[in-house]
């Protein structure tokens, strides 16, 4: 198994969504259904693109307008040929989060 997606997978990991200037511009991601998250924690940080489940997301805690509260995101992607999962929530004021992946395949 990949040692990167092994870590990434092990618990709560510090990521961020600052590749999005404002919690609207987050937003208007989201409602295409594809969000950047960075994983800050790794050397050099990693960035994983998001192909978001809507089903498993979670944006009742949002206002997107006022930059307060917090989304879940979940969406697959394939992170150095191990099909994962990838989970996170991020502080609408600050962009930042925690988040791991999830693998779906060994």
């Amino acid at each position: 198994m990949d040692e990167l997606v092994q870590r990434l997978a092990q618990g709560a990991q510090p990521l961020n969504a600052k590749r999005y200037a404002s919690a609207a511009e987050l937003q208007q991601a989201i409602e295409r259904g594809y969000v950047l998250v960075k994983f800050t924690a790794t050397q050099g940080g990693t960035e994983l693109g998001l192909r978001l489940e809507r089903d498993r997301c979670d944006l009742t805690q949002a206002d997107f307008a006022q930059a307060t509260g917090t989304v879940q995101l979940a969406g697959t992607l394939t992170l150095n040929y191990v099909k994962v999962r990838g989970h996170g929530q991020i502080d609408l004021a600050t962009l930042d989060g925690t988040g791991h992946l999830e693998i779906l395949e060994g």
